[in-house]
């Protein structure tokens, strides 16, 4: 009997209908255009706006849109993992909100905490419950509302990242194709550099907490940039060494949308021309789990069956980590 593979056979994106460009940030902190644009390659990211809409509310969408693209009903499917770093609440998670609001009834759900690197923490752990046979239909989310957790007096981190949510149905698979190698790695070393310092339990809130700006995100850009350009592109390099992958076979490099001069350091020890990478950052910005879903949602109509697919993904944590797909449809 031939390998079972799990293979992707649908994605699905959303993103909310808010704009913030880079005009609109240079009126609120000390930036312009020109530089937002020099060191990251973002040109605006989309907001939700809207009382009590959290993440769920992103992911539900993008998993509605997938059950009707697939043509997949709710109660097929087994199995919902959630890739967040800024869940809706502490508890529940996420996911358990999901299934709810799409009618998804009394499977497994929950989610994953990998920062940028969750949707391939997730998927490393979806792909598992369908190599074993225990699952036949695993939807995969990646959603974030960082917007929730920027300070947007902070120039450094609000002109990054933006909200959206991506969706994949993941499905046996035993012609070779699918999830063929994931890496997943990670150092707690890296938190001083990369973190939310307070609303977890070392420091829950208070008013100290509230007005030390503790509940935004922190990131010391230098030391991240530099952990980042070395992880993820040797993490890429790793996987490809290891399935005996040379630049020509790769048909598209899939890196987490951080910063545009990270991508292009990883396309380059890959020895992948840039017209081979996925981009979208000048859109949407840093989306979080969200950035390799919505790639392949963005790029879907130029896959095909077959293809060689590399995600790569570096974040908090730190965390970082590799998959290696062949395309199925």
């Amino acid at each position: 009997m031939s390998q079972i593979r799990a293979a992707i056979t649908g994605i699905q994106g959303y993103l909310p209908d808010y704009v913030l460009t880079n005009a609109e940030l240079e009126k609120m902190v000390d930036t312009n255009d020109e530089w937002i644009t020099a060191r990251t390659g973002i040109k605006e990211r989309h907001i939700l706006k809207g009382e009590g809409l959290g993440t769920s509310h992103m992911a539900a969408e993008a998993v509605k849109g997938l059950l009707a693209k697939t043509n997949t009903a709710a109660g097929d499917i087994d199995l919902l993992i959630c890739a967040t770093t800024t869940p809706d609440f502490v508890f529940p998670s996420t996911a358990n909100l999901i299934c709810d609001m799409v009618g998804i009834k009394s499977i497994g759900s929950f989610d994953i905490q990998a920062a940028c690197s969750g949707f391939i923490y997730a998927l490393t752990v979806g792909s598992q419950f369908i190599e074993t046979g225990k699952y036949k239909k695993v939807i995969v989310v990646g959603a974030d509302k960082m917007s929730a957790i920027i300070d947007y007096t902070d120039r450094t981190t609000c002109v990054l990242f933006g909200d959206g949510a991506g969706a994949v149905l993941l499905e046996p698979n035993t012609e070779g194709l699918g999830i063929l190698d994931t890496i997943i790695k990670s150092d707690g070393a890296g938190q001083p550099f990369l973190h939310q310092k307070a609303g977890g339990s070392r420091f829950p809130p208070t008013h100290e907490t509230i007005d030390k700006r503790w509940h935004y995100a922190y990131q010391d850009g230098q030391s991240v940039f530099k952990f980042a350009v070395t992880n993820m592109a040797d993490v890429a390099a790793e996987i490809m060494e290891r399935n005996h992958l040379s630049g020509d076979d790769v048909a598209w490099l899939v890196p987490h949308q951080a910063n545009k001069r990270i991508i292009s350091a990883t396309a380059n020890r890959m020895k992948v021309g840039m017209d081979k990478v996925m981009l979208n950052i000048h859109k949407y910005g840093n989306t979080t789990a969200a950035t390799i879903p919505l790639c392949l949602w963005d790029y879907e109509s130029q896959l095909n069956k077959g293809d060689n697919l590399i995600f790569a993904a570096f974040g908090g944590g730190f965390t970082w980590g590799s998959v290696y797909v062949k395309w199925a449809y």
